[in-house]
């Protein structure tokens, strides 16, 4: 099972979301506060599995509707996913993928994480 890590950094607070085997799956902005923080993993757990998927790498690009994944390639060529909640607002993002396929399980890994992840202060 997967576990939402709420840490404390320099200028806030953030989270990462981990899968069972440990790996993080998406990560966080860095909120102003600790109750912030909580709001938007509350987010991620609701939004998640319910989210569409809009491909911006495939062409043509269908819109999809909020909650959604975003899937895009970065400037360096790498496959990411941004999860943006019913408002738009971006709630959490991913690292660097080589292959889209990764990238696609990667966004499949938060839909069956997020919901029943735990959350732990580190």
């Amino acid at each position: 099972m997967g576990k939402f890590v709420v840490k404390t950094t320099a200028s806030g607070v953030k989270f990462n979301l981990l899968a069972g085997n440990g790996q993080v799956i998406a990560t966080s902005e860095v909120y102003k506060s600790e109750a912030s923080c909580l709001k938007g993993i509350e987010s991620v757990k609701k939004n998640a599995a319910i989210a569409n998927l809009e491909d911006q790498t495939a062409e043509p690009i269908v819109a999809a509707t909020c909650p959604k994944f975003e899937m895009y390639t970065d400037k360096a060529g790498e496959y990411r996913f941004r999860l943006k909640a019913r408002n738009g607002e971006i709630i959490a993002t991913s690292e660097g993928y080589s292959a889209k396929s990764g990238c696609e399980n990667g966004i499949e890994s938060v839909r069956k994480n997020a919901p029943d992840a735990e959350i732990v202060k580190e």
